[in-house]
């Protein structure tokens, strides 16, 4: 693969990686006004009207035949939806971000316990790195209320969730078209919402406000900003898969991890405090801890 194309992966996956940041500000601009749950509802609507145009312009080529898997990863992809969002609706941008793309680690160590896969030292150094950055991040949040600390572990489950989300397309990718995963994944988006809010019309759950919330009809710039949280999801989804096919699977991986940065601008920019010297050693950590166990996954494949 000649440098022209690593250098045009890159510029992808920073793009997307923007994309992401944006879908970030503008979640963290509607929570005064919306839900979370809300949240993913639209996000997922604006989705599933692209890919179902892309499923009727080139009809879906596939073998099938894992539905069972199909469901589970569509249910808990969109679980992990509303943790992700409503993480960054509770804590600071950088932070939810931050939690979010520790995913790769918990990839590392499921793969050890549930697929039997081993990992090196340097995985392991970088599993270990990981865990260490989130405690950087975690551990002082401890001490300011256990409101504070359950918002911040909602955003470690979030890391949890997408983990399995993604290890379940591992195995789905033999067996369907990467649109019928997507659309799965954006189906469920919009049924599991819809009960949500449904069951938030009747019952007040604060316990589970994560996953439970009345429907609130978003007013005048609200409309905006969830069709640019919609857009840029969907830009940031394009660019990600058009950087994996023109750079290396480690670089671009690496690369990926600019979406924190991005993620402390907007969150200065939209008011949230500085992060403190050990949220950014943790960042740091999470960060360095990413590249390295994209690295070996290269390595490895």
């Amino acid at each position: 693969m000649n440098q022209q194309n690593v250098r045009q992966g890159v510029i992808f996956m920073l793009i997307a990686s923007f994309c992401f940041a944006l879908v970030g500000a503008c979640t963290r601009i509607l929570r005064d006004s919306i839900s979370s749950v809300e949240i993913v509802f639209f996000r997922n609507l604006i989705g599933v009207v692209f890919i179902g145009y892309s499923v009727l312009k080139r009809p879906l080529v596939q073998v099938g035949g894992k539905p069972g898997l199909l469901v589970f990863r569509g249910v808990i992809g969109t679980i992990a939806l509303y943790t992700f969002f409503y993480s960054i609706t509770q804590i600071g941008l950088a932070e939810a971000i931050t939690y979010q793309q520790t995913y790769p680690i918990f990839i590392a160590v499921f793969s050890v316990f549930i697929a039997g896969e081993g990992l090196r030292r340097n995985e392991w150094l970088a599993v270990l790195l990981g865990f260490g950055g989130i405690c950087f991040i975690f551990i002082p949040q401890m001490s300011t209320g256990l409101l504070n600390t359950r918002s911040h572990v909602i955003g470690i489950t979030n890391a949890v969730l997408t983990a399995f989300a993604y290890m379940s397309i591992r195995g789905l990718s033999a067996y369907y078209d990467g649109r019928s995963i997507v659309l799965s994944f954006m189906l469920s988006g919009i049924l599991l919402p819809i009960i949500s809010m449904g069951i938030g019309q009747f019952y007040d759950l604060p316990s589970l406000d994560f996953l439970v919330a009345a429907y609130v009809q978003p007013h005048g710039s609200d409309w905006l900003w969830i069709l640019v949280l919609g857009i840029a999801a969907m830009i940031g989804q394009i660019y990600l898969t058009k950087a994996f096919s023109f750079g290396k699977a480690g670089t671009i991986s690496a690369v990926g991890f600019s979406n924190i940065v991005f993620s402390v601008i907007f969150g200065i920019f939209l008011g949230d405090p500085k992060p403190s010297t050990l949220a950014f050693i943790g960042i740091a950590f999470v960060i360095t801890s990413g590249i390295i166990i994209s690295y070996q996954a290269k390595k490895a494949s």
